[in-house]
């Protein structure tokens, strides 16, 4: 059987928890046997403890482990939490009211021109706060799930640097 290694695609069913302000673990998010995640392992942009705890598995291997802020998407930045001119969320002098809304996740660019997603935190008259720190940061995240498939990556997918087909990317 094929392990995981570079090169290789590899499905997985999961389910993520994290550990809440009271210490106890709160499902955040599952990929179930019809939908499994599906990455370029190596090429992936997980976190890299993430992907060295599933090295070496094959399909049909279990896997359950923690990994720490420092480990994953560092420690919640409060420097990440600005305010911008609500006026840059003008479209043509006009905001759409369902995108600029609390909670929704936006695509963002800063001025060198690096894209980021950012959570609109709160909307003022005048400015709008985000947030653009990871979803996750800051928490310790704990996954238990199942290694679906693993098989190489084909020449066209390591060009691209991303999986194609079912679970992946179609262009």
């Amino acid at each position: 059987m094929t392990q995981i290694s570079p090169q290789k695609v590899v499905s997985i069913t999961y389910n993520l928890s994290v550990t809440d302000e009271n210490g106890e673990k709160r499902l955040v998010e599952s990929a179930e046997e019809d939908a499994p995640m599906v990455f370029l392992f190596g090429m992936s942009g997980l976190p890299e403890e993430f992907e060295n705890q599933l090295s070496g598995k094959q399909a049909g291997d279990s896997f359950s482990f923690s990994l720490t802020p420092e480990q994953a998407y560092g420690d919640y930045d409060q420097q990440a939490v600005v305010e911008i001119p609500k006026q840059v969320f003008e479209i043509d002098g006009q905001i759409d009211a369902d995108m600029l809304q609390e909670g929704n996740y936006l695509p963002m660019a800063d001025n060198e021109g690096n894209h980021m997603q950012g959570k609109v935190v709160s909307i003022g008259n005048e400015v709008v706060q985000m947030d653009f720190n990871h979803p996750l940061a800051g928490m310790v995240m704990h996954f238990d799930g199942n290694v679906a498939d693993v098989r190489d990556a084909t020449p066209e997918e390591m060009d691209h640097g991303h999986v194609h087909g079912d679970g992946g990317h179609d262009h």
